[in-house]
């Protein structure tokens, strides 16, 4: 049997069972934008980098507000969505040269959704081959990069 060690997420995973509510409601009360990853705090949504990335760069747009479906957010929530999608790409252009991206929502649990409460939209950069047969066959991701390392390479694109 092969294993892949990867004992900086267990710090993550122990405390994941033991909070209580909604993660990005937590996140953006702490006030701990570095340490939570948090690229940009706009007037009704936020970007964050996605601690289980599928590429380096993946980026999440998150509402302020707590509602899980599109349908409740309203144009200024959308907007500050969009727009800071905009700037996401933006900055993954200037920084990582990707030759494509990938946006989306996975509304509802059986959508996919791993948090299904709280609306947030995916941005993640391609590159040709980057999802390789170790993704298919091996149920492993290849990350070139630490999220940590992602994190002050995109922060500042979002200090202006």
């Amino acid at each position: 049997m092969d294993r892949l060690w990867t004992p900086w997420r267990f710090e993550y995973i122990r405390e994941l069972g033991n909070q209580a509510g909604c993660v990005f409601c937590r996140i953006l009360s702490e006030g701990q934008d570095e340490a939570n990853l948090i690229l940009h705090r706009a007037k009704t949504a936020f970007a964050i980098l996605n601690l289980f990335p599928y590429t380096s760069g993946h980026v999440l747009i998150v509402l302020n507000r707590h509602v899980p479906f599109l349908r409740d957010a309203d144009r200024d929530e959308l907007r500050d969505m969009l727009e800071l999608a905009q700037r996401c790409e933006r900055a993954l252009e200037a920084e990582y040269h990707p030759e494509g991206y990938n946006l989306g929502f996975n509304l509802g649990r059986a959508a996919g959704a791993g948090v299904d409460q709280h609306l947030h939209m995916h941005l993640l950069p391609r590159w040709t081959g980057d999802a390789s047969f170790i993704s298919v066959v091996g149920e492993t991701r290849v990350l070139p990069e630490e999220v940590t390392q992602t994190y002050h390479r995109l922060r500042p694109y979002f200090s202006a």
